[in-house]
């Protein structure tokens, strides 16, 4: 069997600065921008791997989440412990100053860590953390 992740889903609280960070900064595509009853789904991922994306979704859309489970996820993201995603980059320095360049919210600058790989931390506007490994 043959099972590939297609898309992983991280909250945002503001479609544009999402936007400004994932695509000018990161460098992703956007590659769907839908919006229903004053919210915005906003897929985007890296070129040239179509197959990949992370959509970026109102955080507590699900009806089924309470008023206190709203408060609490966006206390939670407030503090970055929400959510956050793992990418991998065959150029570990370039990119980092690419985003402390931005502006974006660095959390750690690249380090070697001692479970054996290089990454750093960033925060998107939304709090979500995200962990860039450096790749051979």
């Amino acid at each position: 069997m043959n099972i590939t992740i297609h898309s992983s889903f991280l909250p945002h609280d503001d479609p544009e600065a999402a936007i400004a960070f994932y695509r000018d900064a990161l460098g992703f595509e956007v590659r769907n921008d839908v919006g229903y009853e004053g919210m915005r789904w906003i897929t985007v991922g890296p070129a040239g791997q179509p197959d990949t994306s992370i959509v970026l979704e109102p955080p507590a859309a699900d009806p089924g989440v309470t008023d206190d489970e709203r408060r609490t996820i966006v206390e939670m993201m407030a503090k970055g412990t929400y959510s956050g995603v793992n990418l991998a980059t065959p150029d570990l320095d370039g990119l980092f100053a690419r985003l402390e360049s931005s502006g974006a919210e660095i959390v750690q600058e690249p380090t070697d860590q001692p479970y054996g790989v290089r990454d750093f931390a960033v925060r998107d506007p939304a709090g979500n953390q995200i962990r860039i490994q450096q790749t051979t």
